[in-house]
């Protein structure tokens, strides 16, 4: 029986890059580039989003320890990206693969026609035989811009290569029903049909303290996929074997299954590409309205703002608990919203002496997250 050829993404952290040393381990990186090499042999698509910059930073300057102020920290990834990409192209060229490297920050994907650009480049990469490598340019990000881990990164990278699965490569086998390291009673959880508080709840830290990410970005970062359709699973990162397993049916790790009505590409901007300016809470009335009904957000529902956020921003929608239900574009800011909050649509263009529509957020430009 013939394979379905897929578009694989794998996100490799710090810890599985240096197999859980200081330094990065050349020895493992290969193991994981002959299991996605085999993959792209049988004509899957696949993309690589890598960590490690600082860590082979470190290792070509011959320091473990160095300052941890930005600029310092920036510098060991301007030198480590040069050393870790010509790391992935040594290693891929063994089996004769060509790779194209994207360093991204979030501006470039908050911005639509760069978003748009980022996603031309990662596809007109992968129909011409190569395999992206994607980084966070962390080199000269600031707070401001940056993504913030690569568990994120690589669900947007899934939304934009339009993967079908998402492997976040980790050091644990999974997600568990509490954290293995401290009860021995902890289960892993094989499968997770949808991501629920206690889901998000039982999402612990990182403990190799190699990384930004721990199992609580991994869940952040399953629910953006898992939204815009595609599978994401949680595996270990010391047997990279386990991603090919996978893409025959056996079953290892954590396994979050894709909403079988994955939100349209525009929405998977929204949630993947934007970074919320501001939150507004509501009432029950529009946390119901928005939930059930597939309504749009009207300022007559809004209780609170919260930020400031210019018109077309996206902002957070929250219940009364200040539990996230949906973010969206605005169309007003945030010193209009604060004005004409819990009044009728008819109301607002006396209020405020003009008007840019009746609802705050359109249902066109809300995604629902609850």
């Amino acid at each position: 029986m013939t394979k379905e050829k897929k578009t694989i993404v794998v996100k490799l952290g710090t810890s599985i890059l240096t197999a859980g040393t200081k330094s990065l381990s050349k020895e493992h990186i290969l193991e994981i580039v002959r299991v996605l090499a085999k993959l792209h042999a049988e004509g899957n698509r696949i993309v690589v989003v890598t960590s490690g910059a600082q860590a082979a930073g470190r290792d070509a300057l011959g320091r473990t320890t160095l300052g941890k102020n930005i600029a310092n920290r920036q510098m060991l990834a301007a030198v480590g990206q040069t050393y870790l990409i010509d790391l992935w192209a040594e290693l891929f060229a063994i089996y004769k693969i060509n790779i194209g490297q994207i360093l991204l920050t979030r501006a470039d994907l908050q911005d639509r026609e760069r978003y748009l650009n980022a996603r031309d480049t990662i596809n007109a990469l992968l129909d011409n035989g190569f395999i992206p490598v994607v980084n966070e340019n962390d080199a000269l990000v600031v707070a401001e811009i940056k993504v913030g881990d690569n568990d994120n990164l690589s669900a947007r990278v899934a939304v934009l290569a339009d993967a079908d699965v998402l492997f976040l490569l980790t050091d644990q086998n999974g997600l568990y029903t509490a954290d293995p390291n401290k009860d021995p009673d902890a289960k892993l959880i094989s499968e997770v049909d949808e991501i629920t508080d206690e889901i998000k709840g039982i999402a612990g830290d990182s403990v190799s303290g190699l990384g930004t990410g721990g199992m609580s970005t991994k869940i952040q970062a399953a629910q953006i996929a898992t939204m815009s359709g595609i599978e994401v699973n949680i595996v270990s990162g010391k047997h990279p074997e386990y991603i090919y397993e996978f893409n025959s049916q056996q079953h290892h790790g954590t396994r979050f299954k894709a909403k079988s009505n994955p939100i349209e590409r525009r929405k998977s901007w929204i949630l993947s590409g934007q970074k919320p300016r501001g939150t507004v809470c509501v009432d029950q009335g529009a946390v119901d309205a928005l939930v059930n009904n597939g309504s749009s957000l009207l300022p007559i529902g809004i209780k609170t703002v919260d930020g400031d956020f210019a018109r077309g921003d996206v902002i957070k929608v929250c219940d009364m608990r200040n539990h996230e239900i949906a973010r969206g574009i605005t169309h007003y800011d945030s010193q209009d919203l604060q004005r004409i909050k819990g009044v009728k649509s008819e109301e607002v263009a006396n209020i405020l002496g003009f008007e840019h529509g009746t609802v705050v957020v359109h249902r066109d430009d809300l995604v629902v997250v609850a």
